[in-house]
This record gives structure tokens, C-alpha cells and sequence, in this order.
């Protein structure tokens, strides 16, 4: 096609042309290539960034240890995140609700949030946040490791604040607020 005849498709279609700069992305939660991260405990992996998706999402797979979990907290993106394995107790403004394999949540953005897993069990969970930025925010601060599951990696009470105070201090640049401790 010619130049007018492009900007006459555009005109006339009701979405856009292919991107053919975009690329098919098939990723695999356990390859090694992954990259890997501990954050407050739990191990997530990194499976699309907002890169990788032209900026319109980021999909995480987090691992989450029985007691583990973040914080609450807040941030001004989307978070929707879908139970594969175990079970979680979620905070949602102050309300309460446990949530198991199955199981789809929609947090929507600016609300105060936080979840634990108050099993016995791991928990998986796969996490999509539109815009994204929060893979960003864990491979700012988080820990590498090995793979999806690793367990987080010891840490004593100085590492432990030196992480909160880096997390506090990033947390604005990811459009996000730590509301607990």
C-alpha cells in the first residue's frame, strides 16, 4: 500500500494496524533465564514486564511462604491476581476475606490492600497489574535468587530495615504507598 492508502486502512479501521515491531512473548515460570526475585519473604517471577507488553501490563508469579505476604500498602495501578495453588487471607479497606485456589481478585487501584498466607502451605499466585510498574518496583528492591520457588534468603534485623528504608524511599518513583510496616 501506498502512504494514503495506510493512513486510509488507519482511518477505517476500528482498531489499530499491527505493531509488527511487537514480538510474540512464550515464557515458562520455571526457566531458569527467569529472573527471580525475594521480596518481604516471598520469591516472585518475573514473567512479562510493561517491555515486554508495549506498556500495558506486567504479569508476576509469586510464591507466597506460609506468613508470607506484603504489607499494606497501596498504588494507583490496577492489581488483579488469580489463586493457582493454596490459600490467602486478604485485607481489602479494612474488610477481611480469605481467598483459595480458584480464586480471582480484583484490587482496584488507589484501595489500601495487603494479604498473608495464614496456611500451613505455600500459595501461587499469578499477578497482572495494568499499568504496569510493579515488576519494576521488585527488581529495584528485591533480593535475585535461583528460581520461582527459592526460598527467601536469611536476613537479620539491620538487612531487614535497610530493605524497608530502600522500599520507602522507591516506593513513590513505582507510584506506590507502604502503609504498614
Amino acid at each position: 500500500m501506498t502512504d494514503p492508502e495506510v493512513d486510509k486502512a488507519r482511518q477505517s479501521s476500528a482498531i489499530p494496524l499491527d505493531d509488527p515491531g511487537r514480538k510474540l512473548a512464550l515464557v515458562h515460570p520455571d526457566d531458569p533465564k527467569m529472573r527471580f526475585v525475594s521480596v518481604v519473604g516471598d520469591t516472585y517471577a518475573i514473567l512479562l514486564t510493561g517491555e515486554d507488553t508495549g506498556g500495558r501490563y506486567c504479569l508476576i508469579d509469586m510464591h507466597v511462604p506460609p506468613g508470607g505476604g506484603p504489607p499494606p500498602h497501596r498504588h494507583d495501578f490496577e492489581e488483579m491476581f488469580t489463586l493457582l495453588e493454596g490459600e490467602i487471607e486478604l485485607t481489602f479497606r479494612g474488610q477481611t476475606r480469605k481467598a483459595g485456589a480458584g480464586f480471582t481478585v480484583n484490587i482496584p487501584a488507589n484501595a489500601p490492600h495487603g494479604f498473608k498466607n495464614q496456611s500451613s502451605a505455600p500459595a501461587r499466585l499469578l499477578c497482572m497489574c495494568t499499568p504496569p510498574g510493579l515488576e519494576e518496583f521488585f527488581l529495584a528492591v528485591g533480593i535475585p535468587v535461583a528460581s520461582r520457588t527459592a526460598p527467601a534468603p536469611d536476613s537479620n534485623e539491620e538487612q531487614r530495615a535497610a530493605f524497608l528504608k530502600k522500599a520507602k524511599e522507591l516506593a513513590p518513583k513505582y507510584r506506590i504507598e507502604l502503609l504498614g510496616p
